[in-house]
């Protein structure tokens, strides 16, 4: 097997990894409350699932949210954090793997491309990217993988924006739930 075959036998296998894993936890999404009885560890799971879906929807924000008013806000948001970051790794390393997920789709492109001509960069746009509540990190995550940015600062810039936006959730259910209690 030459190196181009390989390459392409990893790309097609990392896209249905991808595709079975997204697929997988968008047929559970409906059990994800049963996590709650976990206490910290359910909502760390409860995240790594929310988050290793790629493209489609799981029930992460409003989970960590309902969760902000039973448990202390921080550690809501600090296991809500370190799952979500450890979830993305999913797109990120279909990214890693080949593009072939995405290639082609013009927000991708754009995002890539941008991330590519601005280099120093791409940790705060990981950061930002993590940070606000959109369907977007997905793309993110698989170019951040696409153009090798190394793992591990990956983690550390998406753990940041990840848990300051669990953070913001979860302090919004607590003060949410005063108001009833």
């Amino acid at each position: 097997m030459n190196s181009k075959q390989r390459q392409t036998l990893i790309r097609v296998l990392t896209l249905i990894a991808v595709i079975a894993i997204s697929v997988y936890i968008f047929s559970i999404r409906d059990k994800a409350e049963d996590l709650a009885k976990f206490g910290l560890p359910g909502i760390f799971l409860l995240s790594i699932l929310a988050n290793a879906t790629v493209f489609l929807p799981a029930p992460g924000i409003f989970f960590v949210f309902a969760m902000g008013a039973v448990f202390s806000p921080i550690s809501v948001a600090i296991a809500a954090g370190a799952g979500a970051t450890i979830g993305e790794l999913v797109g990120y390393l279909a990214g890693y793997g080949g593009s072939i997920v995405v290639e082609r789709v013009e927000k991708y492109e754009r995002i890539k491309t941008w991330m590519e001509t601005h280099p120093k960069l791409n940790y705060l746009a990981i950061t930002i990217l993590a940070f606000i509540p959109n369907p977007f990190f997905d793309l993110a995550g698989l170019a951040a993988g696409t153009l090798r940015i190394p793992v591990l600062n990956f983690l550390f810039f998406c753990w940041i924006g990840k848990t300051a936006k669990m953070l913001v959730f979860a302090f919004a259910g607590s003060s949410t739930m005063n108001w009833f209690g």
